[in-house]
């Protein structure tokens, strides 16, 4: 009998995969970063944004259909989920956020290019100071503490 594999196994396959890499992980949102994709770059030794970028699990729309039974209402979902590289890096889900040129990147592209440029130069410079099994250890405990200051948990909610 053939084994079906569906959409979930693949992302939490890929995550498994991405976390044993024995190499230094930079993940750069530089647009949308959302859904299993969002979740594959969580596993990034550095996550790094573009400030007019966004990142979530979740689609605001998505959000609006399920919370408010009204996808029309995504500006008000996007505001609650926090999905601005300023908001994440404030809740310490991402590492840096990359300057774009006034108004966006697409107005000073070189500019852009040269920030990211910077920036992953920078990030990789300090993980390839550490060994094998630090890189692994520091990027298991990042993930499995992404959202610890966003959601609160008491020890008799559990």
């Amino acid at each position: 009998m053939q084994r079906k594999e569906g959409n979930g196994e693949a992302i939490a396959r890929n995550l498994l995969e991405m976390s044993k890499l024995k190499v230094p992980t930079i993940c750069i949102v530089i647009g949308e970063g959302s859904s299993g994709g969002a979740l594959a770059m969580g596993v990034g030794d550095k996550i790094l944004m573009l400030e007019n970028a966004v990142y979530s699990v979740l689609s605001p729309e998505g959000f609006a259909s399920i919370l408010y039974k009204d996808s029309s209402k995504s500006s008000e979902a996007a505001e609650q989920m926090k999905i601005t590289a300023k908001d994440l890096k404030e809740l310490g889900i991402i590492d840096e956020i990359i300057n774009e040129a006034q108004g966006g990147a697409q107005n000073n592209e070189e500019q852009t290019y040269s920030n990211v440029k910077k920036s992953i130069i920078k990030h990789l410079k300090a993980l390839k100071k550490l060994n094998t099994d630090t890189l692994l250890e520091q990027r298991y405990q990042k993930f499995r503490t992404i959202g610890q200051k966003y959601v609160k948990f008491e020890k008799d909610d559990i």
